[in-house]
């Protein structure tokens, strides 16, 4: 796909997205959509082109990172829990409880009963939230062994995307029939009826987020509320007022 094409796309979308975000305020919706895949599938990605057209007032960006020594002690769900969308918002999770069935289970950071509880609790969790009004979406960003390959050496190639390399990333390609085999152990108990698992095919950037955009926007039923053209009123003039001269104020070196 065309640079030209993605762009003129990615616009329509993101003007639908506006509409679907007033639709949410409007309604008092809560929407929480889950973002889970490999690393670097392109999640980061979606989500930045969804997020950046929004009002950030009503869409928020959960990334959470490990575990404090007092949240380990928490029911697992509970840190989680706290950052549910209310009426009216929208919570798009950069990763999310499913933490527990990929890189917990595999690197061995959780015990197998706790993965095993998990696996029991995860689906009856998720329909408890459905049923108190909240919207769930699961995305799961797929992208093949010798793509994943490709982005990583291009992360590791320039230093502005480097620190997207983590130890954690690189043990996850030692480990990938592991993750592959979480995964699908991960699919066969939480991939349900009512809340099932739609897979985004990551392997082009470009479509893939257009896609995922548009499976979205089809998840949640919303009218245009688009406000009409606001006209701006005319400036107010000065009465007796003199702005202090410019020389006063100190300005960022003009270097570009």
């Amino acid at each position: 796909m065309s640079s030209e094409l993605y762009e003129k796309e990615l616009k329509k979308l993101q003007i639908e997205l506006v509409k679907l975000q007033e639709w949410v305020k409007h309604k008092g919706l809560k929407v929480a959509v889950i973002f889970e895949g490999r690393d670097a599938a392109g999640k980061g990605g979606a989500i930045k082109r969804i997020s950046e057209c929004l009002n950030p007032r009503g869409c928020r960006v959960v990334a959470l990172g490990t575990p404090t020594e007092r949240e380990k002690t928490q029911w697992y769900f509970q840190r989680y829990v706290q950052h549910l969308p209310a009426a009216g918002e929208i919570v798009l999770f950069d990763r999310s409880w499913y933490n527990r069935a990929g890189v917990e289970r595999v690197m061995k950071f959780c015990t197998h009963e706790e993965y095993v509880e998990f696996i029991r609790s995860c689906p009856e969790f998720e329909h408890m939230l459905q049923r108190s009004g909240i919207v769930l979406v699961k995305y799961w960003f797929s992208v093949s062994d010798e793509e994943q390959e490709l982005r990583f050496k291009d992360r590791i190639a320039d230093p502005t995307k480097r620190w997207k390399i983590s130890p954690m990333d690189l043990e996850s390609r030692a480990r990938w029939v592991e993750y592959s085999q979480a995964k699908d152990d991960m699919f066969a108990a939480t991939d349900t009826t009512r809340s099932p698992w739609s897979v985004v095919d990551a392997n082009d950037k470009k479509r893939a987020r257009l896609n995922c955009i548009s499976h979205l926007l089809s998840m949640v039923p919303y009218e245009d509320l688009t406000p009409e053209p606001i006209e701006l009123p005319p400036r107010q003039v000065a009465v007796e007022y003199e702005r202090p001269p410019m020389s006063m104020q100190s300005f960022v070196p003009q270097v570009f």
